[in-house]
C-alpha cells in the first residue's frame, strides 16, 4: 500500500530540506545553486563556507538527506592506527575517512555515504562490516589531510579543532600508551533537538515511556517473536533443535552473468573467495549455452542483458523441467524496493533478489540462502545452531542480571556461529537499542528482516527506531511493510495512524 506523497526510494533534495528547516531563504538558496553550476562545489560546503548556514545545521540536513548519522568533524578524534586500513591516496580520491575500527566493524566518514562501490570494496578487502556516516565534503577533505599528516608524524591520535583539551590530554598522555584501538571512539552528530547523540530504546516498555508505540498498541502481531516483555525471549528450547549442520555450504559451481565487466569481476572474486567454482558470461545467449553445457548449482543473473533479457532467461529456465531446479539470484538496478523482490519471487520463481548497487554482504547472504535452500536444510529462522542457541540462552541470563554489554557480546558470538539465525539477529538488535547503539541496532534488525521479511515485530521495531532517530522516509517505508505483515484489523489501524502522522502536513 502506498500513500500520497510517500516515495520510499526517493532521497529528499538538500535544498528542500534546508528550506523546510528555515535554515536558508529561497533567494539565498537560488544564488548558491547558481554559483554551484560554475564552481561544482557541493551545496552544503558552499553554504557553510559562505556563512549562510552553520556547519552543524548543514550536517543535520545532510544526515536527513542520506538517512545516516553525521560526523561533526571539528569534534572528531581518532586513533591514527585506524588509518592503516586505508591508504591516503584512496581516502583522498574517494573522500572517505576511517574514524573507528572496532572488532569486525569499520566506521567511515564519507562525503557520499551511498557510494556502494567504495563500501563494498572496503568490506571485501578488510573483512569488516562498514558503517557509513556523512560529513561535509570540504571539511572532510581538510580532515583527511590533517589526520594522515598526524599519522605520518608519528602521533597516536588526531584531534579536531573543537575537541576539549581534557580529552586531548587523556588520549595523548603517557597513560594512553599501549591502550591501542580500544580507547578511541567518535561521536556522531546529535539528532535535531537533542543535546547528545541519538539514543533509542526499541523494546516495548521503553517505547511506551517515550510516547511512541508499544506492543500493547497492536493486536495479535507476530506470535513467534512478539516482544511483550522488557527482555528478549527464547523461541524454543535447545533440546528441541535439530543437530547442528556442518559449517558453511559445500563448494558449488556458480554461473555469474552480467554485461558490466567490473561488477561481474567483483562477483566472481567473491565467489572464488568462498571456494566456489565459477563460470562467467557477459551476454544472455552465452549464459544459456553455458547452462546447457555445464549445468551450474547456482546462477547469479543480471536482469538487463544484451541479446536475451535476464528476465527471459529466468522464464526459460524456471519453465524447464531439466533446469527449473537451479536456484537463481537475480540482480537489477532498474527494479527496486522490497515489494518488487516479493513479486519477483512469486511471479518468476527466483530464489533471491538483490538491488544494484549492492553491498557485498547482501549478495553473500543471498547466495548462502539460495544454496542452503537447494541443499534441503531447514530455514535457519526456525532452526538455530545448538552452539548459537546456547550463547543466546547465556545472553538472556546476562541481560536479566543487568549486564547488557555482556549479553551483547554473547549474542554477537552467537551470530558469528550462525549468521542466518533470525532470532539471534532480532534479539541482538533489541539489545543494541537498549544500549544506545543506534546504528548497530538498525543494522541487526535490517538483517533480521532480510532473514524473515514478514516478521511484524522486527519491522515494527525498525520503524520505531527510524522514527525516533528522525529518518521519516525510512520509518514510513517500515510502517508500510508492517501494514502488509499485520494479522488483524486493530493492528492495521494503529499502523495507518502512524503512517498518516508521518506524511507531510
Amino acid at each position: 500500500m502506498r500513500y500520497p506523497g510517500v516515495m520510499a526510494d526517493e532521497r529528499p533534495k538538500l535544498g528542500r530540506i534546508l528550506i523546510k528547516r528555515k535554515l536558508v531563504s529561497v533567494e539565498t538558496l537560488e544564488r548558491a545553486l547558481a554559483d554551484q553550476r560554475t564552481s561544482a562545489r557541493p551545496l552544503a560546503s558552499q553554504l557553510t563556507e559562505a556563512g549562510s548556514v552553520k556547519e552543524v545545521d548543514a550536517l543535520r540536513a545532510l544526515s536527513e538527506q542520506f538517512g545516516v548519522p553525521g560526523v561533526d568533524l571539528p569534534q572528531l578524534y581518532l586513533a591514527t592506527a585506524h588509518l592503516d586500513i586505508l591508504p591516503r591516496e584512496i581516502a583522498v580520491a574517494r573522500k572517505i575517512l576511517p574514524v573507528l575500527v572496532k572488532d569486525d566493524r569499520l566506521f567511515l566518514a564519507m562525503a557520499d555515504p551511498h557510494d556502494r562501490r567504495a563500501i563494498d570494496e572496503l568490506e571485501f578487502v578488510s573483512g569488516r562490516r562498514v558503517f557509513p556516516y556523512v560529513a561535509i565534503s570540504t571539511g572532510l577533505d581538510r580532515t583527511i589531510a590533517d589526520a594522515y599528516d598526524a599519522k605520518d608524524k608519528g602521533r597516536s591520535h588526531y584531534f579536531g579543532a573543537a575537541v576539549p583539551q581534557s580529552k586531548r590530554a587523556e588520549l595523548s598522555g603517557p597513560e594512553s600508551v599501549g591502550r591501542g584501538r580500544e580507547d578511541t571512539s567518535f561521536l556522531p552528530l546529535p539528532a535535531a533537538g537533542q543535546e547528545s547523540g541519538v539514543v533509542v530504546d526499541v523494546d516495548a516498555e521503553s517505547s511506551a515511556r517515550s510516547a511512541t508505540l508499544s506492543v500493547a498498541d497492536f493486536g495479535a502481531g507476530d506470535v513467534e517473536d512478539d516482544a511483550k516483555t522488557t527482555q528478549p525471549k527464547l523461541s524454543s528450547p535447545a533440546s528441541a533443535l535439530p543437530p547442528a549442520p556442518p559449517h558453511g555450504p559445500a563448494p558449488a559451481t556458480v554461473l555469474v552473468v552480467d554485461d558490466d565487466e567490473d561488477i561481474r569481476k567483483l562477483v566472481v572474486k567473491l565467489m572464488v573467495a568462498k571456494g566456489h567454482r565459477v563460470v562467467e558470461a557477459g551476454r544472455g545467449l552465452l549464459a544459456l549455452s553455458l547452462v546447457q553445457g555445464d549445468t551450474p548449482d547456482l546462477i547469479i543473473l543480471d536482469g538487463m542483458l544484451p541479446e536475451v533479457h535476464g528476465f527471459d532467461i529466468v522464464r526459460r529456465l524456471k519453465g524447464s523441467q531439466k533446469y527449473g531446479h537451479i536456484p537463481i539470484v537475480l540482480m537489477s538496478a532498474v527494479h527496486r524496493g522490497w515489494r518488487i523482490a516479493a513479486d519477483m519471487r512469486a511471479n518468476y520463481g527466483i530464489e533471491e533478489f538483490v538491488e544494484k548497487p549492492f553491498r557485498i554482504a547482501d549478495l553473500d547472504l543471498a547466495v548462502a540462502r539460495a544454496l542452503k535452500d537447494k541443499s534441503g536444510e531447514p530455514p535457519r529462522d526456525h532452526a538455530i545452531n545448538r552452539e548459537a542457541q546456547a550463547l543466546l540462552e547465556q545472553g538472556i541470563r546476562a541481560f536479566k542480571r543487568g549486564d547488557i554489554k555482556g549479553a551483547i557480546d554473547l549474542l554477537r558470538r552467537g551470530v558469528q556461529v550462525d549468521p542466518f539465525a533470525y532470532r539471534l539477529r532480532y534479539q541482538l538488535g533489541l539489545l543494541f537499542g537498549r544500549d544506545g547503539q543506534v546504528y548497530e541496532a538498525v543494522s541487526e534488525l535490517e538483517r533480521a528482516v532480510e532473514l524473515n521479511p514478514s516478521a511484524f515485530q522486527s519491522l515494527k521495531n525498525l520503524a520505531v527506531l527510524y522514527e525516533q532517530a528522525g529518518f521519516k522516509n525510512k520509518a514510513t517505508d517500515m510502517w508500510e511493510r508492517c501494514l502488509d505483515s499485520a494479522t488483524d484489523e486493530a493492528t492495521r489501524g494503529v499502523v495507518k495512524k502512524r503512517i498518516l502522522a508521518l506524511l507531510p502536513g
